[in-house]
């Protein structure tokens, strides 16, 4: 009996109004005034990082060096706020991004069709949470089955798109809407380490939203796989604290991930080799990590090439981020073509994933055996 074929059918997206990446930039100057030797290095990995945005709903103060970083005075000098004031702002502004995203995906069509919603986030929670108020604000469904994915991280997308290619083999009727929110720039550190420091320069807020249905086009979603990097556990950590959450983003990252695709590379692409795969979808957690997974794979200068266009628009935007590749992939894709996706987080942990195109035509595309 053949196994129904679970197809990523589209991807819309959408980020906040204020672009800080600049003037994050001219803040971080300001904590090593009187440290020359780090401002240096700052200096040349900022400039070697190929981000050129970053998103925020808090819009950059007027004076990278005054008392306050943002207009609105959300980060004091000296008085950052605590995890509640953090998580009040995250209720006030998430439901808005999310319901843009969801908006423009599903338009004026087909959400009485929804079945199923899978939200992610890690940067960010309540309850009554977003998976009820999008049913709300989306006018979806009441029946609409929920899960929320939540503090996974990075990789966390994959993992929904792996559990709603199950609920749709299980049923082929269902339409699962999966939606991946982060606000990352609500868990900026007062600190003048210049690894956190380096790390911070990476975040940006983002939204993608997600249809995946058995209707045939888009990407058919094949052989999902996990794979746990040993003795990595401390490399990439994401903790609860008083001030906001805390990440620990190790620079031996990108070697950890380089060893483990090394190691693991052939059972993530099913013993094919890469040059066999046309397209990849990988989550751009950094340039490094993007140099790492191109030597490691032995890629050509081009394969990450959406991956990059992401990093420079946008930054790292968490779970987020690997569906704006994605999009990317669906929009130029041709039909046939093979692909992988991947995305790293805690553990240390790749999450990836198997695909084919079928075009961005919307019409059926192929079947699998």
């Amino acid at each position: 009996m053949d196994m129904t074929i679970a197809y990523l059918n589209r991807v819309a997206t959408a980020v906040p109004p204020n672009d800080v990446h600049r003037a994050f930039i001219n803040y971080a100057h300001s904590l090593f005034c009187q440290q020359p030797s780090r401002a240096a290095v700052f200096r040349r990995m900022a400039g070697k990082s190929d981000i050129d945005h970053r998103y925020s709903f808090l819009a950059p103060g007027s004076d990278p060096a005054g008392a306050t970083i943002d207009a609105e005075g959300f980060y004091r000098r000296g008085a950052f706020p605590g995890t509640s004031t953090r998580m009040c702002y995250f209720e006030a502004h998430a439901l808005g991004l999310a319901a843009n995203a969801v908006e423009r995906l599903l338009g004026d069509g087909h959400r009485d069709d929804v079945s199923h919603l899978i939200i992610t986030c890690c940067t960010g929670l309540s309850a009554p949470g977003l998976d009820l108020q999008l049913i709300e604000r989306c006018r979806l469904p009441r029946s609409t089955e929920r899960t929320v994915i939540g503090f996974m991280g990075c990789y966390a997308a994959i993992n929904a798109l792996r559990l709603a290619t199950h609920i749709v083999r299980s049923d082929p009727a269902a339409r699962v809407l999966v939606v991946s929110i982060e606000l990352c720039t609500l868990h900026l550190k007062e600190t003048d380490d210049l690894e956190a420091v380096l790390s911070f320069l990476l975040w940006g807020d983002g939204c993608a939203a997600a249809l995946v249905t058995a209707e045939p086009y888009g990407l058919a979603l094949d052989r999902f796989r996990s794979v746990l990097v040993r003795d990595t556990s401390e490399l990439i950590q994401w903790h609860v604290r008083d001030d906001g959450f805390d990440m620990t983003l190790s620079g031996k990252v990108p070697a950890a991930i380089h060893d483990g695709l090394r190691l693991h590379g052939g059972e993530i692409l099913a013993g094919r080799p890469a040059g066999a795969i046309d397209l990849w979808a990988v989550h751009p957690g950094g340039r490094t990590v993007l140099d790492a997974v191109e030597r490691a794979l032995d890629l050509g200068p081009d394969a990450l090439n959406a991956s990059r266009k992401v990093l420079r628009q946008f930054g790292n935007m968490s779970s987020a981020t690997v569906l704006f590749v994605l999009e990317a992939v669906i929009r130029n894709g041709a039909k046939g073509q093979t692909g992988c996706g991947m995305s790293f987080g805690p553990g240390l942990v790749a999450e990836t994933m198997l695909f084919r195109s079928g075009g961005n035509s919307g019409s059926p595309a192929w079947s699998m055996s």
